[in-house]
This record gives structure tokens, C-alpha cells and sequence, in this order.
């Protein structure tokens, strides 16, 4: 299985002097280490403190996005799951999840995702949602749109793939829409599982297809809305600017724009305030 080369827009070849592109080289590095023990038998599964798995994976492929920023950008700070953050001296910093979904990845789904995300001053500027089993992969910048390509390549070819922009979809009424989350019985750890089956009965249709899948879905307008009850800045950080540059809405909960907050709800933006109604009150 081969993770391809996408071909950036010269829209943003050069944007931010070069951050980008760079994220780009990133994300396509860290998805190809990930996919170097994707169904196989080579990997070792811990358990963090938290419960969840931490892979082999996991912890080659933060290194080697370390390494790379350490070398390119000595002076952005950088900030992972596995690692923790390294203090810069610039206004830039990296924030990655090399295999966000996790528990896909163990268990062989082809779900999981590689999360590249930048922020200056603390706002996120730059984000980049791989799908590394499934070729898929959307950036984005403030200002400059959001990008989309997939390979349907299972071998290692040297053709680029090439990026098209995309947006998300125009459907009106969550009652006609796609609601995906990553795991339902996360609402119970925020006491909102009421919320969880308010919004499985709105929509038309509810899918545990989430992770930053999830997110790719509603940039590229085959779901409407995406909610996370229990997230970090790395879950985050990469999915913010891919979901506004596509058209759509990211929040918290509580309707503000917060990686911080620990909770989320990306949208289309048209059903945004539909599905906000039933997580306000489980904001706090």
C-alpha cells in the first residue's frame, strides 16, 4: 500500500513562506510510516494512562514529523500526543497526531487519519486531514480554500496527484444530513448521551465514521456534521481551518471558535445551529 504524492495548487506553493507545502511533506511522510505497520503484525499496542492505545506507529511517525520541523523550522514550537510540546521562539507552532483513530488503526479499519495542523499565535492557519488506507487527503490555509485529492493507486507510482477545491454540501435540514461521530458512548463522559440521541433521531442518517475521517467528511460534502464530545488541540487543530475554508463552521459546543474547549461540532454551517441546540446545554 502506497500513500501518493499530491500535487499543491500554485496558489499555495509558497504561502507562508513555504509552511504549506511543508505541512504537506509532513503529513505524506507521516502517512507512509503509518501505513508501514497498517495490517501487520509489527506493531506493539500499549495503553496509556487514559486507556487509549498508543502504537509503534504512533511514536516513529511523531518523531520523524519532529525531526522534519526540527530541521526546516528550528524555531516554530511543535506540539504532539505522544511527545508533548517543544518550546520555539517563533509565533509558528506544529501541532500533530500521527494516527488520530487510533483503535481503527489497530483493529484494521482503514478509517484512521494522519492530522497536521499549524497555528500562528495560538490561531489555527494551516491544517492537513490524510487518510493514509485510502489515498484521501484535504488541505487547507486561511484565505487560500480548501483542497481535496484521493489515489485509488495501491502501488508506489511516481504520478502526482492532483488537488481540486472543495466545499461542503448545501443540504439545508439535518433531517436530510449525515451525522458522524467518533464514538457514541463518549457523550456519556459528558453526561450527554440525551444529546447523542437527540441528533441520531434529527438526522437522516447517524454513522460512527469519525476521527478526523469524520471532518474530511464534511469538508468534502458527504456528511453535514461532525461532533466530538472528548477532544485535544491534536485532534483539532488540523480539522478548524480544513472545515471554515470549505465553507462550513467549526465551534465548540457552546458555539464559539475554541481548540481548547475539549469538545467540538464541525458542520456544513447551514445545520450548524440545529445541532447546537441540542449540545448547548452540555457545554459547561
Amino acid at each position: 500500500m502506497h500513500f501518493p504524492d499530491f500535487e499543491l495548487p500554485s496558489s499555495l506553493l509558497n504561502a507562508l513562506n513555504g509552511r504549506v507545502a511543508f505541512a504537506l511533506a509532513l503529513a505524506t511522510a507521516a502517512s507512509r510510516e503509518t501505513l508501514k505497520y497498517f495490517r501487520t503484525s509489527e506493531f506493539q499496542v500499549e495503553r496509556k494512562s487514559d486507556r487509549s492505545p498508543v502504537t509503534l506507529a504512533d511514536k516513529q511517525a511523531e518523531q520523524i514529523v519532529r525531526k522534519m520541523v526540527g530541521e526546516t523550522y528550528p524555531m516554530d514550537s511543535i506540539l504532539g500526543e505522544e511527545f508533548g510540546r517543544v518550546e520555539g521562539e517563533s509565533e509558528f507552532e506544529w501541532i500533530i497526531d500521527p494516527i488520530d483513530g487510533t483503535k481503527s488503526f489497530i483493529s484494521g479499519v482503514p478509517l484512521y487519519s494522519t492530522l497536521v495542523g499549524m497555528t500562528v499565535h495560538g490561531k489555527p492557519h494551516i491544517g492537513v486531514i490524510a487518510i493514509p488506507a485510502l489515498g484521501e487527503l484535504v488541505i487547507a490555509a486561511n484565505g487560500l480554500g480548501a483542497w481535496y485529492g484521493q489515489s485509488f493507486s495501491q502501488i508506489n507510482d511516481s504520478k502526482k496527484v492532483g488537488l481540486a477545491q472543495t466545499f461542503v454540501s448545501k443540504q439545508s435540514q439535518l433531517s436530510d444530513g449525515l451525522f458522524v461521530t467518533s464514538q457514541s458512548d463518549n457523550f456519556s463522559r459528558r453526561s450527554a448521551m440525551s444529546a447523542y440521541h437527540e441528533l441520531e433521531s434529527a438526522a437522516y442518517v447517524a454513522r460512527t465514521w469519525g476521527d478526523g475521517y469524520g471532518y474530511l467528511l464534511v469538508a468534502t460534502g458527504r456528511a453535514e456534521v461532525m461532533v466530538d464530545p472528548i477532544v485535544n488541540p491534536w485532534d483539532v487543530a488540523a480539522v478548524a481551518p480544513v472545515i471554515q475554508e470549505a465553507g462550513g463552521t467549526f465551534s465548540s459546543w457552546s458555539g464559539l471558535f475554541d481548540i481548547r474547549a475539549g469538545h467540538c461540532l464541525a458542520s456544513n454551517g447551514l445545520v450548524h445551529e440545529q445541532a447546537l441546540e441540542k449540545l448547548r446545554p452540555f457545554s459547561g
